[in-house]
């Protein structure tokens, strides 16, 4: 099957965040197996979806990760001119849900596997599927757990995320949380009887917003967001309860280091008799652009991968494989600017330049040379 007759079937399966993508790591294993491939799943807890990872080659140190994400965002509330799981062709676009983001990546990864077990491969190639990239990159972090006793060290991990090709070598991450502060509810002809739940909210709102300014003035590139504030039933009764919902965003480990430090003391002072809980609701490790990771990127350049390198504006799971000590970078077809929009589309020359890349690693890893 070629890369898009692969992207129509992906495509096909509703792999929403909220839904179950084991019947698409199932179809995957089974194409897989087809080739002489064996996958392993990396189950979730409740079981109900899986991580999917397999080699194709040795099992030998400094292979190549091909990572990517399975889940989709939802459609709902969107406006699409088709069926947003039933890929489309329309003037060299190909829509669907996930089409960009990023289907059309693992279509173009499994469409070279064929050639690949042709080849005398002297370096692996891994495939790793992963689920709940898109509510907090849950998956990924079990994924590479379960790497620890199966893959020997690559030498580099790929995030296929829509980079049209060109290398991302850094990227900010991404932490949400969630705070709630309780008080006691009163009437509010006598306030005093009454704890008001919002006022410490309000206030940490209004602290953030000048931590952010401080940052700003000492060039720090950390951004920060409270995208909802929830608290009280009625004008006339004091709020027992309030809960923030915001996140920010650091370039590195460091910045996230003062930003919790900072949370930690504004949180400290506020009143004992209000009851503070904070959750943290995704956190996903910014992908940093090392000095060790020159050989990895002059390898992704040796692949085809588009120059210059530079800093990209959204989150992915490369942070994770750089936690994990694998030289991590992020490259893929499509336009991020597709990424979750109603009839997102991949255009056909993108994915021809993935199969093109793809190729090319291929290649790489037959030759068994080392990155440099």
């Amino acid at each position: 099957m070629d890369t898009v007759e692969l992207l129509r079937i992906l495509v096909g399966f509703d792999t929403t965040s909220h839904r179950s993508n084991l019947a698409l790591i199932h179809w995957v294993a089974g194409y897989l197996e087809g080739h002489g491939v064996e996958a392993r799943l990396i189950h979730s807890d409740d079981g109900a979806k899986a991580n999917l990872l397999a080699s194709i080659g040795p099992r030998a140190p400094g292979g190549i990760v091909l990572s990517g994400h399975t889940d989709v965002v939802p459609v709902d509330g969107q406006a699409w001119d088709s069926d947003p799981f039933m890929l489309v062709e329309c003037e060299g676009r190909f829509h669907g849900r996930g089409a960009a983001d990023m289907k059309g990546f693992i279509a173009a990864c499994l469409a070279a596997v064929p050639s690949w077990r042709r080849l005398d491969l002297r370096r692996p190639i891994h495939l790793a599927l992963s689920y709940d990239e898109e509510v907090g990159c849950f998956g990924v972090q079990r994924l590479i757990a379960g790497m620890r006793d199966h893959v020997p060290s690559p030498a580099l991990a790929i995030v296929g995320e829509p980079t049209q090709m060109h290398v991302g070598l850094a990227h900010r991450g991404f932490f949400g949380h969630r705070i709630t502060f309780c008080g006691r509810p009163a009437h509010s002809s006598d306030p005093a009887l009454g704890i008001n739940a919002i006022e410490p909210a309000a206030l940490l709102v209004a602290q953030l917003a000048s931590l952010a300014r401080t940052l700003v003035r000492q060039g720090n590139r950390t951004t920060f967001n409270v995208g909802c504030i929830n608290g009280g039933t009625a004008i006339n009764i004091v709020p027992g309860c309030c809960e923030l919902l915001w996140e920010f965003r650091p370039p590195d480990e460091a910045s996230a280091a003062v930003v919790r430090d900072e949370l930690e003391r504004l949180l400290a002072v506020v009143p004992a008799d209000v009851a503070v809980e904070m959750t943290q609701l995704a956190g996903v490790p910014a992908l940093c652009a090392e000095s060790g990771s020159a050989a990895a990127v002059n390898m992704a350049r040796t692949l085809g991968a588009l120059w210059p390198p530079g800093e990209i504006p959204f989150g992915t799971e490369a942070g994770f494989f750089q936690q994990a000590g694998i030289p991590s970078l992020v490259c893929g077809p499509g336009a991020i600017a597709q990424a979750h929009q109603p009839n997102e589309w991949i255009a056909a020359s993108e994915l021809r330049a993935a199969e093109r890349f793809l190729a090319r690693v291929g290649a790489w890893a037959a030759s068994g040379c080392e990155a440099r």
